[in-house]
């Protein structure tokens, strides 16, 4: 592997867990981290009481082709929807949860977090 893949790797590591760390700050549990199936990938899975939050955590260190928001298409929005029901099918208790898509952008490595509540449906 080469170093820039390593260290980007790292960033994406270390991006994640700032969004986990502000999930567990706001009162969530952290559930589930880099969840995958055949059907896609959770970055953050993380329960408050009633409510279920799946979460895609972007860090984009440029502002090219609309930064980290714009780099969540139809596509991605469809395959996080797909993982959550792979996830709510091996897990039923989840599944009487509601549940809320929220997106977690970072401009910059040690930047402010954007946190978008409700960012889309299934």
């Amino acid at each position: 592997m080469k170093a820039n893949a390593v260290d980007r790797k790292g960033i994406g590591i270390e991006a994640e867990q700032r969004a986990a760390t502000l999930f567990e700050r706001a009162g969530f549990r952290v559930l589930q981290r880099n969840y995958h199936c055949r059907t896609g990938e959770l970055d953050i899975v993380a329960q408050r009481k009633e409510l279920l939050v799946v979460a895609e955590v972007r860090l984009r260190t440029r502002d090219d082709f609309g930064g980290a928001a714009g780099s969540i298409t139809y596509a991605k929005r469809r395959r996080i929807v797909r993982a959550t029901r792979n996830l709510l099918q091996r897990q039923p208790a989840l599944a009487q949860l509601y549940v809320r898509f929220d997106i977690l952008l970072l401009s910059e490595r040690n930047g402010p977090v954007e946190w978008i509540k409700a960012a889309f449906d299934a």
